[in-house]
Order: C-alpha cells, then sequence, then structure tokens
C-alpha cells in the first residue's frame, strides 16, 4: 500500500492552487483531489488480493480508468491555467514520467526473505523443499503458496510432475497467466 500513501499524500499535498483563485474555482480543484483520493480508496478498499489492488493502480497509472483521467485533466488543467504553453508541455511531460516510474514501481514485488518464506509455507503444513507440493501448489492455482515457494529457494522451478509437464506449463494449461508470467519472470532470474 505504499503507492496508495504516495498517491494520497501528493494528491493532498497539491499546493491550494492560484491563491486568488475564485471560490467556484476552489471547489473544483477540490473535487478533483477528492476523485482521485476516492479512487485510491476504492482500490484499496474493494481488492481482494494485493495482486488485484497492484493490477487496479497500474490501470489508473496506464490512463484507463475515465474517472481518474478526467479529474487529473481537471486538476492539471486549474493547476496550469497562468502558465506558458511551453512550461504547460514541460508539467504534462513530468506527469507522464511519473505515471511510468509508478508502473514501473508496481511490477517490482517485494522481496520475501527466503527463511521468512520457509516459515510461512511450513505455517500452511507445506515444506518449502518438496517440489510435489510446489507444484500440486500451481496446479490448485495457489498463487501465495507458490510465491512462497520460489521466495524459499528450496525447489527446483523446472522441476516436472509426474505427467512431465513443467510448473509453467501447468499454469499456462490452467488458464492462469499471472502465475505463468510469475514462473516465467522467476525462471529467467534463476538462469
Amino acid at each position: 500500500m505504499k503507492l496508495a500513501r504516495s498517491l494520497l499524500i501528493a494528491t493532498l499535498a497539491v499546493p491550494a492552487l492560484p491563491a486568488a483563485a475564485a471560490p467556484e474555482d476552489g471547489d473544483r480543484v477540490l473535487g478533483h483531489m477528492l476523485t482521485l483520493v476516492q479512487s485510491v480508496v476504492r482500490i484499496a478498499a474493494h481488492a481482494e488480493t494485493p495482486q488485484e489492488s497492484l493490477r487496479a493502480f497500474d490501470e489508473v497509472l496506464a490512463g484507463r480508468n475515465a474517472d481518474v483521467n478526467r479529474a487529473v485533466m481537471g486538476l492539471f488543467d486549474e493547476m496550469t491555467v497562468d502558465l506558458s504553453a511551453r512550461n504547460r508541455d514541460r508539467m504534462a511531460a513530468i506527469g507522464r514520467d511519473l505515471a511510468t516510474i509508478g508502473r514501473k514501481d508496481l511490477k517490482r514485488q517485494p522481496a520475501v526473505e527466503p527463511l521468512s518464506a520457509r516459515k510461512d509455507l511450513n505455517a500452511m503444513g507445506l515444506r518449502y523443499y518438496d517440489e510435489k507440493q510446489f507444484l500440486d501448489a500451481v496446479k490448485r492455482n495457489d498463487e501465495l503458496a507458490v510465491e512462497l515457494f520460489i521466495a524459499g529457494r528450496g525447489v527446483n522451478l523446472s522441476g516436472r510432475d509426474a505427467d512431465g509437464r513443467s510448473a509453467l506449463e501447468i499454469a499456462r494449461d490452467n488458464g492462469n497467466a499471472p502465475l505463468a508470467d510469475l514462473l516465467a519472470r522467476n525462471l529467467r532470474a534463476a538462469r
């Protein structure tokens, strides 16, 4: 939720905009800011899993949320009303770059220490070194367990089940694209 906190702080930290703005201008600005804050809070409140929350934030940062787009454009228009076209373009470029940085940060998974992952697997009744349990977790689409097996560094990610399928092949056969992507990324990192 570090991103949510950052977005909230950034939104609230926006100055009250032109100090000489008419009251209705301030109300429009506040309305845009409240829309942004509400969007962040809604994502945090309604996401069932951290992955779902990350996908929703990625949608926002990629510009695929119409309400947020309108609010950002309204806020941008209010903030830059007195700027020259050149400086307005520069502010827009900075905003796009900040969104790109935010999207890159979303792709980075918080690092789970191997010892912590092993303890968590043990608490779930799983052995961090058991490839069969790892492959069973992939078969049942248990993303949390798979992430912990990967972080625990006790199994061969390229190992195969009794049918000769790898974890990546199992995830793809199950139609679980996010899990397949997770496995593919970690297979490349392991090489």
